[in-house]
């Protein structure tokens, strides 16, 4: 009711989702008191359900203690990672890459943000950093725990096939050199070379991989680091 009171203050508008018909059916009278416009988003979705499927909605969110599943820690773990994860897309806040659990690192579309979104909803605070030919990473990214970060790597042609897809998708039809196979070795260069100078950052080859199977290498190095027990390898490449 205090947010209604404010909402008729600013002259805003309110959007909500009370799952309780009784909760909800007050806020549409204190709107209507307030003056303010309003918009119910869940019940008439949830009264057309109700009816076409012939069963009365119970009334409670989730979460309720009359509900069979309740929210869990791990739910709101989730909750939490992927909202983290989000924020922290494409290089973003370098200042809080010390709060991740995982940094994935690598040229542009080498499938940093679907591979952080993958495990964010699985619970990992995951953040990843754009690697850039002429731009020098953030400095954080070398203040943290190294054992975090995981370095991407992909064929220099699936990578221009990659790039040339997503021009197409941006309707771009003029070449330029982020689609130019030489820049793109250039960059895929300076990628390594940084991998080298970092020997704790396993690289992990994603040319043709699914992003499942990408997610799998990396959580299964850093459970193994973890637990303190990493098996050795003669390369460092996965």
């Amino acid at each position: 009711m205090e947010i209604i009171r404010d909402a008729g203050k600013e002259h805003a508008i309110l959007v909500y989702t009370l799952a309780d018909p009784a909760m909800a059916e007050a806020a549409k009278k204190a709107c209507q008191l307030h003056g303010v416009s309003h918009l119910d988003m869940l019940g008439p979705i949830t009264e057309l359900l109700g009816s076409h499927m012939r069963v009365t909605p119970m009334g409670l969110p989730r979460g309720a203690s009359g509900r069979k599943v309740v929210l869990s820690k791990e739910y709101f773990k989730r909750i939490e990672a992927v909202d983290f994860t989000i924020k922290q897309d494409d290089g973003a806040f370098p200042k809080n890459l010390h709060k991740a659990d995982v940094v994935l690192v690598g040229v542009s579309r080498t499938s940093k943000t679907p591979l952080s979104t993958y495990m964010a909803q699985k619970g990992y605070k995951v953040a990843n950093v754009p690697l850039v030919l002429g731009v020098d990473p953030p400095k954080e990214l070398f203040a943290i725990d190294q054992n975090r970060i995981y370095a991407l790597t992909i064929n220099p042609n699936f990578l221009q096939a990659i790039r040339f897809a997503r021009y197409k998708t941006l309707g771009v039809s003029k070449p330029s050199a982020y689609s130019d196979l030489d820049h793109i070795r250039r960059e895929l260069d300076y990628a390594s070379k940084l991998f080298v100078q970092n020997p704790k950052w396993p690289v992990i080859e994603v040319t043709g991989k699914a992003i499942e199977e990408t997610a799998a290498v990396i959580l299964r190095i850093y459970h193994d680091r973890k637990k303190k027990h990493v098996m050795p390898r003669i390369s460092r490449r996965y």
